[in-house]
């Protein structure tokens, strides 16, 4: 399949899932994607935009759409910063609010929305089969960019066990800028979703954030749940990855952020 995808890493990635990162061009070539990397990429804005600093959100938007104005698709394994090209660019450079960028619309998707809605493909590989595992839906990918049942087809048709858990569509209480702004209601967010956590063998999202901010407090309580990053979670599933197909790298453990 001739198609160009460039992947944006997005700051998060870059700084600490690096191995995800790396999944993610990995998983994509397995399909057949002709998988590029821009080095100009940066920021894409999101905490500028968020703490009200809209010229300096601006200018990370033009130099983003510069970047990728020759892609045929945008691929990023965090639905928060595809939200933010998606549905905020726009806006900020003259669009009507919440209008995609001309030049990025319909061209940029979260990783596994991707694989589903522009590839076809729900059977990655049968490399999760027997484990138990929870999805956290970040607030950006559920809610902004509609992204809830893509992930979830992806690993239970890997052979998973996605369970049941009650406060998996809340939010983590991370939010970028608000966890620093409003520490203790960010902590008490983050507590609500672990209180209600089952015995899964790991906890997965599409997004890093959310992944600290959860295995960073559960870390503080003394729970030895392993929380990995989708990317390294899908890799997996395919059995092209390292070892017996467990997932590798790219997650947040009781010893912090690990494979990057």
């Amino acid at each position: 399949m001739d198609m160009r995808v460039s992947l944006f890493a997005t700051c998060v990635g870059d700084q600490f899932f690096a191995e995800s990162v790396a999944d993610s061009v990995r998983l994509l070539r397995h399909l057949g994607m002709n998988v590029d990397f821009p080095k100009g990429q940066t920021c894409c804005g999101q905490p500028a935009f968020n703490a009200g600093h809209m010229e300096e959100a601006r200018e990370f938007a033009r130099h983003t759409v510069r970047v990728f104005d020759s892609s045929d698709y945008v691929v990023l394994p965090s639905g928060s910063c595809a939200g933010m090209l998606r549905h905020h660019f726009g806006t900020l450079l003259g669009g009507k609010t919440g209008a995609a960028h001309p030049k990025l619309a319909g061209r940029v998707f979260e990783l596994s929305e991707f694989i589903v809605r522009v590839l076809g493909v729900t059977d990655l590989g049968d490399g999760l089969k027997g484990q138990r595992i929870c999805y956290h839906h970040g607030c950006h990918a559920l809610r902004t960019l509609g992204v809830r049942e893509e992930p979830m087809e992806l690993l239970r048709q890997a052979g998973a066990a996605v369970m049941e858990w009650e406060a998996a569509e809340e939010c983590c209480g991370f939010g970028g800028v608000f966890s620093v702004k409003v520490p203790h209601v960010s902590t008490a967010m983050a507590d609500r979703k672990l209180d209600t956590l089952p015995s899964p063998d790991l906890v997965t999202s599409a997004d890093g954030g959310c992944l600290m901010q959860l295995a960073g407090r559960a870390k503080k309580r003394g729970m030895s749940v392993p929380f990995r990053h989708l990317a390294s979670v899908l890799w997996a599933a395919t059995g092209s990855a390292r070892g017996s197909g467990a997932p590798s790298g790219g997650g947040v453990g009781r010893g912090g952020v690990t494979g990057g």
